[in-house]
């Protein structure tokens, strides 16, 4: 079973950056890959086991995503994936978000399991790491 860890100092406020991770539907805000999302069933953002529907930028991949748990306490966050283009099946990853209080950054981290079809876990390991990364480079810049 691949594993992923992407870790980033993020130039923002744990408190920013928390209050546009936590929403589950902001990905069209930071995420540069993804263009529109929804949460399915009129659900609230917050709610655990609300399902995200989101469109990437390329034009027409769909992903939909389920929300497991969220900690305000932790800064975290537990999702896993219901539907991907990506070859990846049991899919859970985790987002977590610690102060740096020398600085006053946060430290992210960017976690995730999977299963994937014999020969693609070196391909899909990598693509999933470019994914996390990008998503903490452009999420301080909300």
């Amino acid at each position: 079973m691949p594993a992923v860890y992407v870790s980033s100092i993020i130039d923002a406020p744990l408190e920013t950056v928390w209050e546009v991770l936590r929403d589950f539907n902001a990905l069209p805000r930071w995420h540069p890959l993804v263009a529109v999302s929804h949460i399915e069933d009129d659900l609230p953002a917050d709610a655990i086991g609300c399902v995200r529907n989101f469109q990437l930028t390329d034009g027409g991949e769909t992903i939909r995503e389920q929300l497991l748990a969220l900690s305000d306490v932790e800064h975290s966050c537990t999702y896993s994936i219901l539907e991907s283009p990506l070859p990846v099946s049991n899919y859970v990853a985790t987002v977590r978000l610690r102060r740096i209080t020398v600085t006053g950054q946060t430290f992210g981290e960017w976690q995730s399991r999977f299963d994937t079809p014999p020969g693609e876990e070196e391909s899909t390991v990598a693509l999933v790491k470019g994914i996390y990364e990008d998503g903490f480079a452009s999420i301080a810049t909300v």
